[in-house]
C-alpha cells in the first residue's frame, strides 16, 4: 500500500515489547534489494524486567537472518523523537533503572530526512 501509493517516508512508531528495533520497512522482507518503503521505531518499556542488557542470545543471529534491522537493544528507557519539517530523529534513551540516580546514557541515533524513506544514523 504504501509503495502503490507513493508515500514519501512513512514512520510506523510503536513499543513496549521489552526491546529497542529500528528496522527498514521493505516492499519484500525477503529481499534486501527490493525498495525501503517505511521506517520504523520501537521503543522498549522504562522498568518492566529490571535494567535489561545492551545484547541478547539471540541478538546476533537474528540481525544476521534479518538485515532490515538497523538496531536492536534490550535495555531500558525510552525513545525520543524529534520531528520537524525537515527530518524525524529519534534517539534511544538508555539508563539503569535499578540503579538510583543512574546516568541517561544516548545508545543509538537515527535520522529519516524529508521526502525519503531510508534510514540514516545520525551523529551527535
Amino acid at each position: 500500500f504504501l509503495h502503490s501509493r507513493r508515500v514519501p517516508n512513512p514512520i510506523v512508531l510503536s513499543g513496549d515489547i521489552h526491546t529497542n528495533f529500528v528496522n527498514e520497512l521493505k516492499l519484500d522482507s525477503d529481499d534486501m534489494k527490493s525498495p525501503t518503503v517505511g521506517a520504523e521505531f520501537v521503543g522498549t518499556s522504562i522498568s518492566s524486567g529490571g535494567d535489561g542488557k545492551l545484547k541478547l542470545g539471540y541478538t546476533d543471529g537474528m540481525m544476521a537472518e534479518n538485515p532490515f534491522i538497523r538496531f536492536h537493544n534490550a535495555e531500558r528507557g525510552y525513545v525520543r523523537c524529534e520531528v520537524t519539517p525537515k527530518h524525524w530523529r529519534s534517539d534511544y534513551q538508555v539508563l539503569k533503572v535499578e540503579q538510583p540516580g543512574a546516568p541517561l546514557t544516548t545508545r543509538a541515533s537515527f535520522v529519516v530526512e524529508a521526502g525519503k524513506p531510508d534510514i540514516e544514523t545520525a551523529s551527535g
